[in-house]
């Protein structure tokens, strides 16, 4: 304890998620002083793993194959291996299994991936290869504009000078093109666009809205080039890496410190306060890896900020709700397709037309009567998660965003959820030995980032993206406080476990803070916000 009655730490960071632990690590590289303030128990986030549903059996809790979590180069940089972090891979990286029975399926060998759309339509394999050429000219200069504050300039720049002006002008019309329409100008059959538009589900998108295309390409193409592994020994290595990493350079994590308010005098965030009336000054910066609603409205409060900010909030839009079901099964998965057996993920209960049905129940607000369920088979990735011979299973699929569910209507739908899976595999309830659900208020009460068990911190719908997120603003970490940096999944570039919003919030705390220049950064910014929200 201070003199002043206060505890100090040169940066606080509100929350332990997997960004916050990024954020925390490298401002503690810069040599400052960092408290972690969690809320919980534990660390995380919504990258944690436990036994829930039987002994022996391992379950990711949340989120669970990790493609942007490997080529993140914020990741790559942090260096995880040195502290435990393994990866795994399945034998196939995806399949999609059709209603009908066929299967279009993903695996890091090209020639493979490309024989099974060749199933689909002839040519369509090398269509695949071509496509995933032309991916390969840009990818890591790709990774780079997604994981980098906006704008982009320099990793733009490489990628102008790769493609030159023509190419530059075609892939920006890639980013906002629908998964339908890019999968029906990339392939004659049905396997490579039902392929991409699954993938693009993976967000809140339809197949046909704007900017999806560039999901199910951008996992696809990843998926082809380097898999998408899981850590060995669950998902809670990423994060047992972070905090091990982050405690070596002597930064703290304080569990059960919940934050109710960010301390601000004169326009500047100077600290926080927990529910027990701890205050925490912060010499240099404050950042949040918390949604956007509940650091502008719930921990700053609309008095301090700029009207037109508040206002803007309003519009504010969550991704979907997530009901997320694991089970610990006897046997693997008795599939009516073998070539589903292998792949680690799987996408089944409906074609690129039903996709589009299943998305409009939800636009409607209604619960898909025909659900479609994205599904890990986590020990055909690592054997490790379960007894040998058995199986780690789990599934989740979305539903309209609310904040309370009626629990028969949860249940309802896990009875949907298991016919899907029992047609597709019959047998299926037979090898169930435990099973554990969690709704959205499951999901939230886990970590309360996941509102209403809305999983990417916000619509991943182009408008709410880049410059537009969370609000229309810089679509920067910097908020209208000066020294508060968002550093959560509501930020540019959004959800994902490749741990950009916590780098970027770092970045620009430590230019807020350096010697000389500090100054005429945070008057620029302060001049831009008041451009925008005046």
């Amino acid at each position: 304890m201070s003199s002043t009655g206060a505890e100090n730490a040169d940066a606080v960071v509100v929350g332990a998620g997997h960004n916050g632990l990024v954020a925390a690590n490298l401002l503690a590289d810069a040599g400052w002083d960092v408290v972690v303030l969690e809320a919980t128990g534990v660390p995380g986030g919504a990258v944690r793993s436990a036994e829930v549903t039987a002994p022996g059996y391992l379950s990711d809790l949340y989120s669970s194959f990790y493609p942007l979590s490997y080529a993140s180069p914020v990741l790559r940089r942090l260096g995880l291996d040195r502290y435990g972090l393994r990866w795994r891979h399945s034998p196939d990286v995806l399949a999609h299994l059709l209603p009908d029975g066929r299967a279009a399926v993903l695996n890091r060998d090209p020639a493979v991936t490309a024989a099974s759309l060749e199933g689909f339509a002839p040519g369509d394999g090398q269509r695949w290869r071509h496509a995933y050429d032309a991916w390969r000219q840009i990818a890591g200069p790709m990774m780079d504009t997604v994981t980098t504050p906006f704008p982009p300039v320099r990793a733009g720049l490489t990628l102008l000078h790769r493609l030159k002006v023509a190419g530059a002008l075609r892939l920006a019309r890639r980013l906002v093109v629908s998964a339908r329409k890019l999968g029906a100008e990339l392939f004659e059959g049905e396997g490579g666009p039902v392929l991409l538009a699954g993938c693009a589900l993976h967000t809140d998108l339809s197949p046909e809205a704007v900017g999806s295309g560039v999901y199910g390409w951008l996992l696809a193409m990843l998926g082809q080039q380097v898999g998408w592994p899981v850590p060995e020994g669950g998902a809670q290595k990423i994060t047992d890496a972070l905090v091990a990493r982050l405690t070596e350079r002597g930064g703290r994590i304080l569990y059960g410190a919940r934050v109710d308010r960010v301390l601000t005098a004169r326009g500047r965030a100077m600290g926080v306060r927990t529910t027990g009336g701890t205050l925490w000054r912060a010499r240099r910066a404050v950042l949040a890896d918390v949604p956007a609603p509940a650091l502008y409205l719930d921990l700053v409060g609309a008095a301090a900020l700029p009207p037109r900010l508040v206002e803007d909030l309003a519009h504010f839009r969550w991704d979907g709700s997530t009901l997320k079901v694991d089970w610990a099964l006897s046997a693997p998965l008795p599939w009516t397709n073998p070539a589903v057996a292998g792949a680690g993920t799987v996408h089944l209960g409906a074609d690129l037309d039903g996709l589009t049905g299943y998305v409009a129940a939800l636009a409607r607000g209604e619960i898909p009567r025909d659900p479609f369920l994205l599904l890990g088979q986590m020990s055909v990735a690592d054997p490790g998660h379960s007894p040998p011979g058995t199986e780690s299973l789990w599934s989740y699929t979305h539903l309209p965003f609310r904040r309370h569910w009626r629990a028969e209507e949860i249940a309802g739908h896990v009875e949907r959820m298991e016919a899907v899976l029992e047609q597709a595999a019959p047998g299926f309830t037979s090898l169930v030995v435990g099973r554990h659900v969690a709704g959205p208020a499951e999901l939230e009460q886990g970590d309360p980032s996941l509102v209403g068990g809305a999983i990417g911190g916000g619509t991943s719908a182009a408008y709410q993206q880049l410059v537009l997120r969370p609000v229309p603003g810089l679509g920067r970490a910097d908020t209208p406080v000066d020294r508060l940096f968002l550093a959560s999944a509501s930020a540019h570039p959004g959800g994902g476990v490749h741990g950009a919003p916590g780098a970027n919030a770092a970045r620009a705390a430590l230019a807020r803070d350096r010697a000389g220049t500090g100054r005429v950064y945070a008057a620029a910014i302060a001049a831009a916000h008041r451009a925008v929200y005046r």
